[in-house]
């Protein structure tokens, strides 16, 4: 994945009234000129069997399908477009369109939790995808889908399959629209049994395919071609779970919503009060530092932006802005990150055109936001399936299930239980890494005469924004290895003097400041590189 996502070259075809998009490159339609739709059921829906075994799932039973090739997964405007054929999928489509992520490769992970399912979108090719893709569950039913092997071979090249078999296991099955030889040595390769039920409209055959286990070598014929049903996954214990969360932070907090979301029952404990510690911050601020291109795929920060700007736009908290990222250090590395991404993510601005003066051009980020940390908490909180204690958890005991206690007060017996205390976390662990703190100051003072505009903001070794139609807030001072909590007049100092740096003009004004303190804390791991965890 070494280069950006190039969307698909389209020609589209009116057929009986309905536009089909065909791609230029291959040759090939994204779907059926007969009935896409139909198809789809026929081949992918039918040919997993899955009519019977979704409804056959018990409560909290998890089915996972996976697809080569995303269908009509092009850009979003002719996606659009292409959906738009389907009006009885306009509900759905509409909430995949709302997601649909930006044309930069890695997993991009799309929730829909009224309909329970997630999608994890994986953009790029699938050489170089699928080697990386982590099995922590078999695929229980497989779309081999894209173009036409004839059209496209690299899709259907023995590296793809043998790592289609690797997140598999015994009892999954596969469908296909293509009887290709090159599909069907693959599969049979892998002791993978064939069939050849009817296929779709005018073709003769499509492939049906079960992984079972190893039986006597027949003739090497294909067998029957009728389709038949796939056992089912064994009988296995499904109920919902009761989980206990410690620590009411922003990580806390959004792993009890994580949670409750997918129906279970969360109970957060904290020994002071939601967002008690750095998490309690009047504002937070999605400004993540871009990679180069190139490294999209691997750099958790730009990977996990893109799923922040959509999980918490689901939010009353959240609020779209724009961040200029002044180019204070190697200004041509990182003004030139503008061309290397997706149109309408990136831009350059020089100095001339910087609402507030200064010497220096920027990056400006226009895919940002600000989150206000305490109106997110009473949005999570009153979620139905999440409970608050305050309680200080000083032992866990594992025994058969995790059982927490106060002092030599039990307060419960739980399935599974999360720490989410910071420096705190180290108490319930034989063996935890080492954690480091750093102190960090944040002010905020009165900026009614001169307020900034509330759709931007700054970043520059050090941050600002306009915390609400009074106040600006700024910082931040960064002491490692400190853990004082003291308010102290010269880190405020600190952070005026950082504003100064870069907008002389702006800060020369008098202010007095009001305070905040937070702390980060860096985690030092074995292999000595050194991570900062932020209350985003």
């Amino acid at each position: 994945m070494s280069h950006a996502i190039q969307t698909a070259d389209l020609d589209w075809q009116l057929v009986d009234g309905i536009e089909v998009p065909v791609s230029k490159q291959f040759g090939d339609v994204y779907f059926s000129k007969d009935n896409g739709l139909l198809e789809t059921r026929h081949v992918f829906l039918n040919g997993n069997d899955l009519p019977t075994r979704l409804t056959d799932l018990k409560p909290f039973e998890y089915f996972c399908v996976g697809e080569t090739g995303f269908g009509t997964g092009l850009s979003k405007p002719d996606l659009i477009r292409a959906l738009n054929v389907w009006p009885e999928l306009k509900p759905l489509a509409d909430q995949l369109i709302s997601q649909y992520p930006m044309p930069i490769a890695g997993c991009h992970r799309l929730s829909f939790p009224e309909q329970r399912f997630s999608l994890d979108l994986w953009l790029g090719d699938a050489h170089d995808v699928f080697p990386i893709m982590e099995k922590t569950a078999p695929v229980n039913a497989w779309f081999l889908d894209g173009f036409a092997p004839s059209c496209n071979p690299d899709m259907w090249e023995e590296n793809v399959l043998n790592n289609i078999v690797r997140l598999s296991e015994i009892g999954t099955t596969f469908a296909s629209f293509s009887v290709a030889g090159v599909l069907k040595r693959g599969l049979k390769n892998h002791g993978i049994s064939i069939s050849r039920p009817r296929g779709f409209g005018h073709k003769r055959e499509m492939l049906k395919a079960i992984w079972k286990l190893s039986e006597p070598a027949n003739s090497g014929a294909d067998q029957d071609i009728t389709q038949k049903k796939t056992a089912l996954n064994p009988e296995l214990e499904f109920n919902v779970r009761q989980i206990a969360v410690i620590g009411a932070g922003i990580a806390g907090l959004s792993a009890a919503w994580a949670f409750a979301q997918r129906g279970h029952q969360v109970t957060i404990y904290d020994q002071s009060a939601p967002l008690a510690g750095g998490s309690g911050n009047p504002l937070a601020l999605l400004n993540p530092k871009l990679c180069p291109i190139e490294q999209s795929a691997e750099h958790l920060m730009t990977l996990a932006w893109q799923h922040a700007l959509t999980h918490y736009a689901k939010f009353k908290a959240f609020r779209p802005i724009q961040v200029s990222q002044l180019a204070l250090k190697h200004p041509e590395t990182l003004l030139s990150l503008a061309n290397e991404y997706p149109a309408h993510i990136l831009s350059v601005q020089t100095a001339d055109e910087q609402k507030l003066h200064t010497e220096y051009s920027s990056l400006k980020l226009l895919a940002a936001g600000t989150i206000s940390p305490h109106q997110l908490r009473d949005e999570i909180l009153q979620h139905p399936n999440i409970k608050y204690i305050q309680a200080k958890i000083t032992k866990i005991e594992q025994l058969s299930q995790p059982e927490l206690f106060e002092n030599e007060n039990c307060l419960g017996q739980f399935d599974h239980a999360l720490v989410c205390s910071a420096r705190e976390t180290a108490q319930f662990f034989e063996h935890y890494p080492a954690l480091k703190p750093i102190r960090g100051q944040v002010s905020w003072l009165n900026n009614s005469a001169q307020p900034l505009s509330k759709d931007t903001a700054y970043n520059y070794g050090g941050y600002c924004m306009q915390l609400d139609d009074t106040h600006l807030i700024l910082g931040a001072s960064f002491h490692p290895g400190r853990e004082d909590t003291e308010v102290l007049p010269e880190d405020h100092a600190h952070n005026h003097e950082l504003l100064q740096s870069v907008f002389p003009d702006y800060a020369v004004q008098r202010y007095v400041p009001k305070v905040r303190i937070t702390f980060l804390y860096s985690v030092k791991c074995s292999l000595n590189r050194k991570f900062i965890v932020l209350p985003v």
